[in-house]
């Protein structure tokens, strides 16, 4: 974007920073909004394990395609390029990443063991750019949403509305 690395890297850093989700292309999957933690330099994900947000493509050695969206106006900023590393359970680093990522971890099933439990039976995962910006691509990139098992049970019954927004009378 810029000849400037160092405006590149500041860029990405307020940008990623306060952005609430990245979207992240792995390698052979599509892109997926998480939620993320900047930290040290890098983008922090924890994922792939009960109650948790899925990393499909995200390999350690890899690379990964990261969009940050305005957190106001969900508009596309800045696109950059990731190294991914996944951290080891108990290590420094993924001490240091866990005690960010746990303060942001919103409806928590259980909050009390948490980071156990994602020493246990998840990942947690470094985002580190690499090199400048990308550009940025033009037009929508508007896809048809991912497969999911959450579904509506069965349609809403047809006499609901009148029950909810009858009028009372008097």
């Amino acid at each position: 974007m810029t000849a400037d690395p160092l405006l590149d890297r500041a860029l990405v850093e307020e940008a990623t920073k306060k952005s609430g989700l990245i979207w992240v292309r792995g390698e052979g999957s599509p892109a997926r909004a998480l939620w993320h933690v900047w930290h040290d330099g890098a983008a922090h994900l924890v994922g792939d394990g009960p109650g948790e947000q899925p990393l499909p493509g995200l390999v350690d050695g890899g690379v990964a395609e990261v969009t940050v969206r305005s957190k106001d106006k969900g508009g596309r900023i800045v696109a950059w390029t990731a190294t991914v590393d996944e951290l080891a359970a108990g290590s420094e680093a993924w001490e240091a990443a866990v005690s960010e990522l746990k303060g942001k971890r919103l409806n928590a099933p259980d909050a009390e063991r948490m980071t156990s439990r994602w020493a246990e039976r998840c990942r947690v995962v470094r985002l580190t750019p690499r090199g400048a910006v990308t550009e940025m691509p033009s037009g929508s990139l508007a896809a048809v949403p991912l497969p999911t098992g959450v579904t509506t049970r069965q349609a809403v019954p047809a006499g609901l509305p009148k029950l909810l927004f009858r009028r009372r009378r008097r």
